[in-house]
């Protein structure tokens, strides 16, 4: 039977200017689709997105952008293959959006590029990090 609440890391929010745009650049760039949509009592629209993959979202409010994530501050999306990882980056390219990478760093931070969203907020998009192994160890056991 599922918990009756939250516990643990579930979720980061990020201010957007335009939320269909960006709902459609994390569908396609980081395999994310929304789960919840509301307008709150304020006019505010949010869409809870996630990719799946564990009870975690990324809750996008369509509000004044006045900080983004930008620098080295990202959110990071791990994909299939080095290939996918070009495909994202030159589809991302090809629309105009800013581009960085390929860079391939080696473990544990593998190959990656990063595409800046809508708003200026960078999405890294990435294969063979290590964060899962770091997380749990290599035989699938917590590693703490």
């Amino acid at each position: 039977m599922p918990p009756s609440h939250d516990h643990g890391f579930t979720h980061v929010a990020l201010a957007v200017s335009d939320l269909d745009a960006s709902l459609d650049f994390y569908r396609r760039f980081a395999d994310m689709t929304p789960v919840h949509q509301r307008t709150s009592d304020d006019g505010t629209r949010v869409a809870w997105i996630t990719d799946h993959t564990r009870p975690f979202v990324v809750v996008l409010l369509e509000h004044d952008v006045t900080h983004t994530l930008g620098g080295w501050a990202h959110l990071g999306v791990g994909l299939d293959s080095t290939v996918e990882v070009d495909r994202r980056l030159a589809a991302a390219a090809a629309e105009g959006r800013t581009v960085f990478g390929p860079t391939d760093a080696g473990a544990p931070t593998g190959y990656y590029g990063v595409i800046v969203d809508p708003d200026g907020h960078n999405l890294e998009v990435s294969f063979g990090q290590e964060v899962g192994i770091t997380v749990t160890g290599p035989d699938g056991t917590d590693a703490t």
